[in-house]
C-alpha cells in the first residue's frame, strides 16, 4: 500500500578549527542562502551560529555552527545531507560535524512566521523506541533583553547540570534577539520530569516569559529521534549514550 512521505528534520553541527575556516563560515551565512533556495525537496532551513555554555547564550561561540534543514522525507533528509553541495562544502572545512534526524511528535508556534515542524499523520507507523529531541525558539523583544537575560543563566545550568540530557547545545540566527535551544533525552520521563519542575528556574523562567510578555515570537517542538551521522566530540552522542555538549 502507498504510504505518503513523512517530513523529517535535520540538525547538523559544524566545528570550524581555524580563524580562517570561522571568518569563511561567516561568508556563508549570505552565500549557502542560494543553495536552499534550489532545492525543491527542502520545506524549511535556518544557518545559525551558536553559544558557549548551555542552551540559550549571549556568548556567541565561533567555532561551532549548525543548518537546520526539513526536508520532504527521511530519505530526501539523509541524501541531501550526505550529498547536497552546500553540506559537502561546509564538512570540507570542517574538523568534524555530526547530524541527527528527527521526526515532529508535537509543535506548536512559529518561527520566522511558519510552522515548520509537521507531526506525523496518526496513521504514520509509531516512531522507533529510544531518546527524543525538543526545540525551543524565541524572538526576544529588544524591550525585554535585560530581564531575558538576567534570568537566563539558571536555565542554562539547570540544563547543564541535569544528568539525563544525553546532548545539548543553544544555537540561533541573531546573537541576543533570536535563541535555539536544542537538547535530546533518553526519554519522555526525564523530558517531562525537567519541565514539571515548578520550584526550578525553567518553570519560573516560563511564568515570567507569560507575565511579562517577553517574546515576540516562540516556538516549541517535540521530536522523535531516527538517527544521527558523523561525530561530535570524537563519537556519536547517541551510540555513546553519554552527556555531550557542543
Amino acid at each position: 500500500m502507498w504510504r505518503a512521505a513523512i517530513q523529517t528534520a535535520s540538525l547538523t553541527i559544524f566545528r570550524f578549527p581555524t580563524w580562517l575556516s570561522r571568518l569563511w563560515v561567516l561568508g556563508q551565512m549570505g552565500l549557502a542562502r542560494l543553495d536552499f533556495r534550489a532545492m525543491p525537496e527542502v520545506k524549511f532551513w535556518k544557518l545559525c551560529g551558536s553559544g558557549t555554555g548551555e542552551g540559550f547564550t549571549p556568548v556567541p561561540n565561533t567555532a561551532v555552527w549548525a543548518i537546520l534543514v526539513v526536508w520532504e522525507s527521511e530519505e530526501a533528509a539523509r541524501r541531501g545531507v550526505e550529498t547536497a553541495k552546500v553540506f559537502r562544502r561546509w564538512r570540507a572545512r570542517a574538523s568534524e560535524d555530526w547530524s541527527v534526524f528527527l521526526s515532529a511528535t508535537s509543535a506548536r508556534g512559529t518561527w520566522s512566521g511558519k510552522a515548520p515542524f509537521e507531526p506525523a499523520p496518526e496513521s504514520a507507523p509509531e516512531a522507533p523506541l529510544g531518546p527524543l529531541a525538543a526545540i525551543t525558539r524565541a524572538s526576544i523583544k529588544p524591550t525585554a533583553l535585560p530581564q531575558f537575560w538576567r534570568r537566563e543563566p539558571g536555565i542554562s545550568l539547570s540544563i547543564g547540570e541535569n544528568p539525563d540530557v544525553l546532548f545539548k547545545i543553544g544555537i540561533g540566527e541573531i546573537p541576543w534577539l533570536h535563541q535555539v535551544t536544542f537538547s535530546i533525552w533518553p526519554d519522555i520521563d526525564s523530558m517531562a520530569a525537567f519541565a514539571r519542575d515548578r520550584a526550578g528556574p525553567h518553570a519560573q523562567a516560563i511564568k515570567a516569559v507569560r507575565d511579562g510578555q517577553w517574546f515576540s515570537e516562540e516556538l516549541y517542538a517535540r521530536f522523535a529521534v531516527i538517527g544521527s551521522s558523523g561525530a561530535w566530540q570524537g563519537r556519536d552522542p547517541l551510540k555513546a549514550h553519554e552527556r555531550s555538549a557542543a
